[in-house]
C-alpha cells in the first residue's frame, strides 16, 4: 500500500495507515535521516494507541518502552547498532518476540533477529514538507 502526504497532514495518513495495518506488532521502518519515521511513530503513539507520555526519539536510549491500554509499546532505534548481535544484546531481540507493539527504526541493521512476520515500512521524501509512505508484510522464512 502507497500513501503521498503532506508533514501537515501526517494525522491523515497515520490514521489511514493504522486502519489498514494496526493489526500487526512488528513495524520495521527504513528511510534516510529526516524522513519522518520518529514524527510518524510519535503520531501513531498519541492519537491511536492512546500512549501518555510524549514519546521520544530513542536514538541514545535505543529503546523507549510506553504503556497503553493494550499493553506495551516499544520505540526502537538502531542507528546507532553496528548489527544483529549488538541489536541482540542490547535486547532488541527479546522486545520483537514480547508480543508487545515494536516500531523500530533502521530496521535493515538487524533484519536478522525480527520475527518471521512483520511489517516492512518505507518513508522516502519527495519535497520538503511531502513524503510517500510504502508499506508490505515482509517475511524471514
Amino acid at each position: 500500500m502507497i500513501l503521498e502526504f503532506d508533514l501537515n497532514g501526517i494525522e491523515d495518513a497515520a490514521r489511514n495507515f493504522w486502519q489498514e495495518a494496526g493489526r500487526e506488532k512488528v513495524f520495521a521502518f527504513y528511510g534516510a535521516m529526516g524522513s519522518g519515521k520518529t514524527t510518524f511513530i510519535q503520531t501513531l503513539c498519541l492519537q491511536f494507541l492512546n500512549v501518555k507520555s510524549r514519546p521520544t526519539s530513542p536514538s541514545f536510549s535505543i529503546i523507549n518502552e510506553y504503556d497503553y491500554e493494550g499493553g506495551k509499546i516499544f520505540h526502537i532505534d538502531l542507528y546507532r547498532i553496528k548489527g544483529p548481535e549488538e541489536a541482540s544484546m542490547a535486547g532488541v531481540e527479546e522486545c520483537l518476540h514480547s508480543g508487545g507493539i515494536c516500531f523500530v527504526e533502521w530496521a535493515e541493521i538487524a533484519e536478522a533477529i525480527f520475527p518471521e512476520q512483520y511489517l516492512k515500512i518505507s518513508l522516502k521524501i519527495l519535497g520538503d514538507q511531502k513524503r510517500r509512505l510504502e508499506w508490505v508484510p515482509a517475511s524471514r522464512v
